[in-house]
């Protein structure tokens, strides 16, 4: 019947590796094996546990009953080499006390400095109980390996070395799946990475101010008999402030500077008056380049609307016939002419005829009820 222990494995390192004993416990009672060579062995998910790894200095003299008891207590031994623990009589006598329990060849070395069987002593890791045990030559797992370009990589091959030595497993049967979760977990950081990027470089923007160009495009019919565009005032409601600017003609523009990028592609009001163009009044979804549809007012010179006054009987003339841009037309009982030309015809001054004479032979434009031509 094959011998039960309390612990998987004991770790042996120096203080100065007390972060790579640390590690290496976590990493080792936390690595969960592939389900289907669970189920062929038997094994829970995450074999490799307890570790035990004593979490304080260890202090010279001899190995304590405590300690000899939890290796006795281990099935295997790993040994954290380093040139420090190279130097130190503790892992020394913690390996030859496992050796004489009859393990050695539970008996694991995992390099995170120095060299194996270096001629230089202070770069040597294994410690020199190992040759004068006469321990079996070894390869330990070396996280500084150079089998990868990147060194995370090589560290965690290092770990499934050791894991596969422990579980007696062929290394290719855990090193492929745990790479692949490897990689697709570097892929997850990075895209993840580059989404909190991403925000933070929003965030920067948001607080970054930007520069906003307004432009106007006739929708009314044109006419090129009629007064272009000119200084049109344009303002931009924005909900805490209102910026205000005039832009000179049709094809030009007015830019808006530093208007806070957090209002950026939000709706906004903007306000277009110009003498002889309907005012318009919008809502728009604020970008750096805003485009503002404005259309000619028809009534300005279209609206035709005059009296014919008779100064020498001081009254309005009713009846007379009037000829106004090929379009007939008769004053009423007020002397009030009136006739609407479409846009596409309008222009500033129409020439016009009367049944009756009169002073002025041509109508400027705009007019209303208030414009009156005599009568010679």
């Amino acid at each position: 019947m094959e011998q039960q222990y309390k612990y998987f494995a004991f770790i042996s390192y120096n203080s100065h590796d007390v972060k790579w004993g640390k590690r290496l416990q976590k990493k080792l009672e936390h690595y969960r094996m592939p389900a289907t060579l669970c189920s062929e062995r038997g094994w829970e998910r995450a074999p490799i546990k307890p570790v035990f790894f004593a979490p304080t200095d260890i202090q010279p003299g001899g190995l304590s009953l405590e300690l000899q008891e939890r290796l006795k207590a281990s099935r295997n031994l790993v040994v954290i080499c380093s040139p420090h623990s190279a130097k130190s009589e503790w892992v020394g006598r913690e390996i030859a006390f496992f050796h004489e329990l009859g393990r050695t060849q539970n008996i694991h070395f995992f390099i995170v400095d120095g060299e194996p069987h270096s001629e230089d002593p202070d770069k040597e890791c294994f410690n020199p109980v190992v040759e004068t045990l006469g321990l079996p030559e070894i390869l330990g797992a070396n996280i500084n390996e150079q089998i990868h370009w990147f060194p995370w990589l090589n560290r965690e091959r290092a770990y499934v070395q050791l894991v596969s030595k422990l579980l007696d497993v062929e290394f290719d049967a855990i090193w492929k799946r745990h790479r692949r979760q490897l990689i697709r977990k570097a892929i997850a950081w990075v895209f993840g990475t580059l989404l909190v990027l991403a925000a933070l470089v929003g965030l920067w923007r948001q607080g970054l101010p930007m520069d906003v160009v307004l432009r106007v495009n006739e929708t009314s019919v044109h006419n090129d008999y009629l007064p272009e565009m000119q200084d049109a005032v344009v303002t931009l409601s924005l909900p805490n402030k209102t910026e205000t600017d005039t832009l000179r003609a049709m094809d030009g523009h007015v830019l808006f500077r530093n208007i806070p990028h957090k209002y950026l592609n939000k709706p906004v009001q903007v306000t277009v008056s110009c003498r002889d163009f309907l005012t318009t009044d919008t809502t728009v979804m604020l970008t750096e380049l805003v485009k503002v549809n404005v259309a000619r007012d028809p009534a300005v010179y279209g609206d035709i609307r005059f009296r014919i006054y008779d100064p020498q009987t001081e009254q309005y003339l009713s009846g007379v016939e009037v000829l106004i841009e090929g379009q007939t037309v008769w004053s009423d009982e007020t002397g009030l002419v009136t006739l609407t030309i479409p846009l596409a015809a309008q222009k500033k001054t129409y020439p016009i005829m009367a049944s009756v004479p009169l002073h002025e032979d041509s109508l400027y434009l705009p007019c209303g009820d208030t414009y009156c031509i005599f009568r010679q």
